[in-house]
C-alpha cells in the first residue's frame, strides 16, 4: 500500500466504504461504474467506462487487496473501494520468463495449483490468490501441462468463490443480496 494512503487513513479513519463503482472483468480491465451505470445492472452486465489512463490504473493495482471476508476492494486513500469481479480477483498473464503475472504485478508464487471449469476455463491459484487465466495465455498453460508442470483438476466454477475465499460481489453483499461467495474456514 502506498505510504500517502496509509496517512490518508490515519488522518480519517471513519470514510465509509464505496460499493458498486468499481469492476475488474475477466480480461483484467478496470471499469468506472456510475450511478446511471449501476442502475442499468450489476456488472458485468453493465460495465460502465473502461479506465485507460495508466498511472491511475497502476495506483489501483498498487493499493488492491482483499479484507477478512473475502471482499476485494482498492484502499483509495482512507476509503475503500470494493471492486465487482467478473470473474476472480486475479487475471494471470504469462510473462516474458513464462512465470504467470496478475493484472496488479503479483507473480504466482510456488508451484501453483491449475484448475480447469465446465466451460474449459483455466484458473490457477497460489498463497496470492486465484486467478483466471488470460484468454491469450491459455496456450502457455497448455504448454506447461504437457512438461509436467502443472496436473489440472476440474472443478465447477460456482464453487470458486466459496472454495477460494472471495466475493465476487461485495455490493450486493452489502445489499442483502446472496452471491453464493462465502468466506473459506
Amino acid at each position: 500500500m502506498d505510504d500517502i494512503v496509509r496517512q490518508a487513513i490515519a488522518k480519517w479513519p471513519h470514510v465509509p466504504d464505496c460499493y458498486g463503482w468499481l469492476g475488474l472483468d475477466a480480461r483484467g480491465h478496470w471499469y468506472m461504474r456510475d450511478d446511471a451505470t449501476q442502475a442499468q445492472g450489476p456488472f458485468p452486465q453493465s460495465r460502465g467506462s473502461r479506465l485507460q489512463h495508466d498511472k491511475l490504473i497502476e495506483f489501483i493495482q498498487r493499493n488492491y487487496e482483499a479484507d477478512a471476508e473475502g471482499r476485494w476492494f482498492f484502499q483509495n486513500g482512507p476509503q475503500r473501494v470494493y471492486v465487482e469481479l467478473e470473474s476472480t480477483p486475479l487475471v494471470w498473464r504469462f510473462g516474458a520468463d513464462g512465470v504467470p503475472v496478475a493484472q496488479n504485478g503479483t507473480r504466482l508464487t510456488g508451484q501453483g495449483q491449475c484448475l480447469v471449469d465446465e466451460n474449459g476455463y483455466v484458473y490457477l491459484a497460489c498463497s496470492a490468490g486465484l486467478g483466471l487465466v488470460h484468454t491469450l495465455d491459455v496456450p502457455q498453460v497448455a504448454d506447461a501441462l504437457e512438461q509436467g508442470r502443472w496436473t489440472p483438476e476440474s472443478v465447477q466454477s460456482s464453487d470458486l468463490p466459496g472454495r477460494y475465499g472471495f466475493v465476487r460481489s461485495p455490493a450486493q453483499q452489502a445489499a442483502g443480496t446472496p452471491n453464493g461467495a462465502p468466506p473459506k474456514a
